[in-house]
């Protein structure tokens, strides 16, 4: 019996080494893909899931709704996340000195360099769309006025019920006193407002006027159109992927598979996949691979 005991012993501790020397093994060929609560970062994470998957030994787990993109930085660099999408006007949440801009190209390359120097995270170039904020208004006002950009808006500004985040009107480099230093001009009325309210108060005329998200589904959904803005108010927040740099000196087959999607992502054809989680109720991943089944990118599904 003590010899039969032993023997169990010292087999199930075998079992155990080799279970770790396995995972371990596992490990090193398994990413995470983490995303915020948002369903742009999920459809995203699935392409690159699907495109990993297909063109790699690679296995992929996507790991969503992660509160924010901080939380998002903070996962990555504990190493718990290896790959993200990230968007360029991150670098104004405080995580490495930057030169104050609102040049697209010099936010991208602050982003790209910080997040190299301070994180040894690879930032690519983007996706090919920005979600900023972006001022929005029933398609049919926009025609009937010529409203192209905000500086159009100005001239019946004072007649413009506004409708807002909260928070938008009450900082101030970036708000709504920022704004009014930068276009000259202040609306009639505000009416703040919790966010996901807004497209519906513009789309049942309770306001004329709304500050959106550029690639929101509901854009679509209620036949809103977003408006230029001009001056550059807005930070930029172009997307893109971003990855641990000591996953991709492993797996440097990672490099060519994430540049696949590089600047093939317009605005129009996010809020498109967007309206189809957001509002068809489809998938993140079932949209994702129909995606890239249509544009030719998926080999082996």
């Amino acid at each position: 019996m003590k010899m039969r005991y032993k023997w169990a012993a010292g087999g199930s501790a075998l079992m155990l080494v080799m279970t770790l020397l396995l995972s371990a093994c596992g490990a090193d060929n398994r990413i995470v893909i983490g995303t915020q609560t948002f369903s742009e970062t999920k459809i995203i994470a699935e392409m690159y899931k699907a495109l990993i998957e297909d063109r790699t030994n690679i296995k992929v787990k996507v790991l969503p709704d992660l509160a924010a993109s901080p939380v998002v930085i903070n996962a990555m660099k504990k190493n718990e996340v290896q790959m993200a999408t990230l968007y360029s006007g991150e670098i104004f949440n405080n995580h490495f000195p930057v030169k104050e801009t609102k040049d697209r190209g010099e936010v991208l390359k602050q982003a790209q360099e910080g997040f190299d120097k301070y994180f040894d995270f690879k930032w690519y170039e983007p996706l090919g769309f920005e979600n900023t904020y972006a001022f929005t208004i029933q398609k049919k006002l926009a025609d009937e006025k010529g409203y192209k950009a905000i500086s159009d808006v100005a001239k019946d500004a004072d007649k413009l019920r506004l409708g807002v985040d909260t928070t938008w009107l009450e900082r101030d480099a970036d708000g709504y006193k920022g704004f009014q230093r930068t276009y000259g001009f202040a609306f009639g009325k505000e009416f703040p407002m919790e966010m996901s309210l807004v497209y519906e108060a513009v789309a049942n005329n309770q306001v004329d006027i709304v500050l959106a998200y550029s690639t929101d589904s509901r854009l679509k959904a209620y036949n809103l159109t977003t408006i230029q803005d001009d001056k550059q108010f807005f930070p930029p927040y172009d997307a893109s992927p971003v990855i641990r740099k000591d996953v991709l000196e492993k797996h440097p087959e990672l490099n060519d598979v994430i540049g696949l999607l590089l600047g093939t992502l317009d605005e129009k054809t996010m809020i498109d996949l967007n309206y189809q989680v957001d509002i068809e109720k489809k998938s993140e991943r079932e949209v994702a691979v129909d995606y890239l089944k249509q544009v030719g990118l998926l080999q082996g599904e």
